[in-house]
């Protein structure tokens, strides 16, 4: 049975934290939205998936939102509490650092617990459906600006293109024309044509350029005006169709594979994504033991002059993180330290600062 003081704290770490919680999420969802629109801008994500992409973005964010949350609610419910000196009542009527682990463990366990399934297992999952859906919408045609039986403007370069016939899918065409021009290192101008019979659109690398691949078709090209044209026939011609600004995700591929598979990788890159998998979780419960010491002002203190430092241990914290994930990354830190070296300086730190307030706080009962 929890005791009425126990369900008043909850009450306040919940609702602080929820609110928290909801203003981080809506500051994600807008990043988010302005990076998927950069993407379908570009070509690189088709516009119809662009509420799906904002999502699956926001799921892989709770990683990273949830714990900030955690931090910060109990700061500043904690917080609120000193500076109303409910905490000094409550202090005079027997209530230890003991009796504020309890409330609080009935907030940061299970949003623990949550962060470990959705880190290992739902986040993951989000990352490769999310890869999935634009790898198979940018097969098609469409969603590269193409429609069958209208000139249009060549997408990514100066020209027109024009299709006959496409298959319901938009990956493959039938009779397509396509005209081109580009400036030589001379100034002068040159013009292509191309036409083919058949083709169809296919991508390099997942996430990376598209092509068109053209087969059985011609080839005019030359210079307006002179007479240097040359005719070329080809079985096969593939043509960039845009420059998607295309990167390697070879590493993003690794780091959405299941959590199985990590366990079993000898690949620096999976490692380190298996240890971070591992952050928030952890990272979590160390937060909330560093925000109950940070949490205590005094009334006469300016009511966030300790979230400044908070805030600034919060900081050097993710960053430190992230940090020993780019080491272990690249090879210049052992799997076998993990992140290790990040959780157990902080943790010593908050359970020193827990000791020393409640040291601090019976030196002052004995003194009066």
């Amino acid at each position: 049975m929890l005791r009425i003081i126990d369900r008043y704290l909850f009450r306040e770490l919940a609702m602080t934290f929820l609110a928290i919680a909801a203003v981080l999420l809506l500051i994600s969802i807008g990043e988010s939205l302005i990076a998927v629109l950069n993407q379908v801008a570009r070509g690189r994500v088709p516009a119809d998936l662009l509420v799906a992409m904002i999502g699956l973005r926001a799921i892989d964010s709770l990683n990273v939102l949830l714990p900030l949350a955690v931090f910060l609610g109990i700061l500043l419910a904690f917080g609120r509490l000193y500076k109303d000196s409910e905490m000094a009542v409550l202090s005079a009527s027997g209530l230890d650092v003991g009796g504020l682990l309890r409330p609080l463990a009935l907030l940061v366990v299970p949003v623990a617990l949550l962060l470990g399934l959705v880190a290992f297992w739902v986040a993951p999952s989000a990352m490769r459906f999310s890869q999935h859906l634009v790898d198979e919408a940018n097969r098609s045609l469409l969603i590269a600006g193409l429609e069958p039986g209208r000139f249009v403007s060549l997408p990514g370069r100066e020209g027109i293109i024009y299709v006959n016939g496409m298959s319901p899918e938009g990956s493959k065409f039938q009779r397509m024309f396509v005209e081109s021009e580009r400036v030589d290192a001379d100034g002068t101008s040159q013009i292509n044509i191309i036409t083919a019979r058949n083709g169809e659109l296919y991508r390099d690398t997942s996430g990376g350029d598209r092509f068109l691949s053209l087969r059985d078709g011609f080839r005019v090209e030359g210079h307006p005006g002179q007479d240097d044209f040359r005719l070329l026939r080809f079985e096969r011609n593939d043509i960039k169709l845009a420059d998607n600004d295309a990167v390697d995700n070879s590493d993003a591929v690794k780091r959405a594979a299941p959590t199985s598979e990590l366990w079993t990788s000898t690949d620096t890159v999976q490692r380190a994504e298996l240890h971070w998998r591992l952050a928030p979780l952890v990272s979590t419960l160390i937060l909330a033991l560093l925000a109950l010491p940070l949490s205590r002002t005094s009334p006469r203190q300016p009511r966030y002059a300790s979230l400044i430092i908070a805030v600034l241990a919060y900081i050097v914290f993710a960053n430190s993180l992230a940090l020993g994930r780019s080491w272990i990354a690249h090879g210049k830190l052992p799997t076998g330290f993990g992140l290790w070296w990040v959780y157990l300086p902080t943790l010593l730190i908050a359970l020193w600062l827990i000791w020393r307030g409640g040291r601090l706080r019976g030196r002052r009962r004995t003194a009066a």
